[in-house]
């Protein structure tokens, strides 16, 4: 078996206590066991990242998938320890990024040798804040995506008068919108940072402004959010509504992100 695929599926491993645990722990508040799987799931993920890039860096669609896991859990991690009721997410944000790893680890068995990026791109100091400040963005969008699921699930139970065991380990509404407005915010400085800095790396390399499907996709992102955070500050837009605009920006960065790998990997392969 590869090193690479046998990492992986330890990395996987490494997912499921911290996948699992909020089914079987009840608590308000997260203890040692809590913060113990959480570590042990970011330490595989970012075990499974450091082999992959060892001999370069791969471009292919199950290197992005494990780079998202690795950055969203790590920043999850963060944020669980600064803001109150984030560390909630972890019901929906685990089990969704145990499947990004899933199909990232199937993706790496079937292609175990993707493209990397040339030598001389690699020590480009633009490149490295490039890709740091998208990995950044789109982890703080998939936050911000779970805590618009979470207002989904929540505002439907209300609405029913019935609650779940699902709902009864996700935030409140009002705190799932706290959580859902400062991870906005957040995204859409980070995302401002990663088309500068996405221009600056095409005209460091070519002379000129980048005009691809992943920038275009990019910019509609930073537009819709933008068009969210104005809203809201207006109108006081709220609940599905606010939530529909935050999965709407969410996919057009999985598709300016991870979506143009699967394009590049598969459909003009």
């Amino acid at each position: 078996m590869p090193i690479t695929l046998l990492i992986n599926l330890t990395a996987l491993a490494a997912l499921l206590p911290a996948t699992l645990l909020p089914w079987r722990w009840r608590s308000e508040r997260p203890d040692l066991v809590f913060w113990s799987v959480l570590a042990v799931a970011v330490a595989g993920s970012l075990a499974a990242i450091s082999v992959q890039l060892g001999s370069g860096w791969p471009t292919g669609l199950g290197v992005a998938l494990w780079l998202s896991v690795a950055a969203s859990l790590a920043l999850f991690a963060v944020t669980a320890c600064f803001l109150q009721q984030a560390w909630r997410l972890a019901a929906l944000l685990l089990p969704y990024v145990l499947c990004l790893g899933l199909l990232g680890t199937v993706w790496l068995a079937a292609d175990p040798a993707p493209e990397t990026l040339p030598a001389e791109f690699e020590a480009e100091g633009w490149l490295l804040a490039h890709i740091a400040v998208s990995l950044t963005t789109y982890a703080l969008a998939t936050l911000s995506a779970v805590a618009a699921a979470a207002v989904f699930l929540q505002e439907r139970a209300l609405k029913l008068k019935r609650r779940s065991s699902l709902t009864g380990l996700l935030p409140s509404v009002a705190d799932a919108e706290r959580l859902q407005f400062g991870f906005l915010v957040a995204a859409e400085t980070v995302l401002g940072l990663g088309i500068l800095t996405g221009a600056a790396l095409t005209w460091v390399q070519s002379a000129a402004l980048p005009f691809d499907h992943k920038t275009l996709l990019s910019l509609l992102a930073f537009a819709v959010i933008a068009l969210l955070l104005y809203l809201q500050s207006r109108t006081g837009l709220r609940g599905k509504r606010a939530g529909r605009l935050v999965l709407v920006a969410y996919l057009l960065l999985t598709l300016a992100y991870p979506g143009v790998k699967f394009v590049t990997d598969v459909l003009i392969a």
